[in-house]
């Protein structure tokens, strides 16, 4: 039974980081910006993000969009994960559909606009190479939009939300 849990589990993980990363680089092409210096990064996100969901300290992947001139934030995602390792049949699915609409609702981002990928995990995380620590942009004046629940296998599952300025 061991043997069933934990290849559940890993490919959970896989999946859950795998669809994590392709929505990442959806928000970031479809929001007008170029995708190169996430594509490049690949193998350095994807061990990271499966390293810590595996461990279970992984609590959310944010990808903040700003200003390179003002280092001012234009729009935050955020993904946060939730463990809840089933422990019936599997169910696995993205809603893609409901991020691209998001997306379209966000707005493009100006094309000088930079983006940077910031991972919040619980302490006594274990290192990773290619990570350290950051702080995160400020959020004043903008509000808060939940998308829901967005990525879910078998328990393990991830919710999306933006911030946008307030209006």
């Amino acid at each position: 039974m061991t043997n069933v849990i934990t290849y559940s589990r890993t490919h959970s993980v896989t999946y859950v980081a795998d669809n994590i990363l392709k929505s990442l680089k959806d928000i970031i092409r479809e929001s007008g910006l170029d995708p190169t210096e996430f594509v490049n990064d690949t193998e350095v996100n994807k061990r990271g993000i499966t390293t810590w969901l595996e461990s279970g300290h992984l609590e959310s992947i944010t990808l903040e969009i700003y200003d390179p001139r003002t280092d001012k934030l234009i729009k935050r995602w955020d993904i946060e994960v939730r463990y809840d390792w089933g422990s019936g049949d599997a169910t696995f699915w993205t809603d893609t559909e409901q991020i691209k609409w998001a997306i379209r609702k966000a707005g493009i981002s100006p094309s000088s606009a930079k983006y940077a990928l910031k991972i919040h995990n619980k302490p006594g995380r274990p290192n990773v190479s290619g990570w350290s620590s950051c702080s995160y942009r400020s959020t004043d004046g903008m509000v808060r939009q939940s998308l829901g629940s967005t990525i879910e296998h078998n328990g393990l599952g991830a919710s999306a939300s933006y911030w946008r300025h307030a209006s």
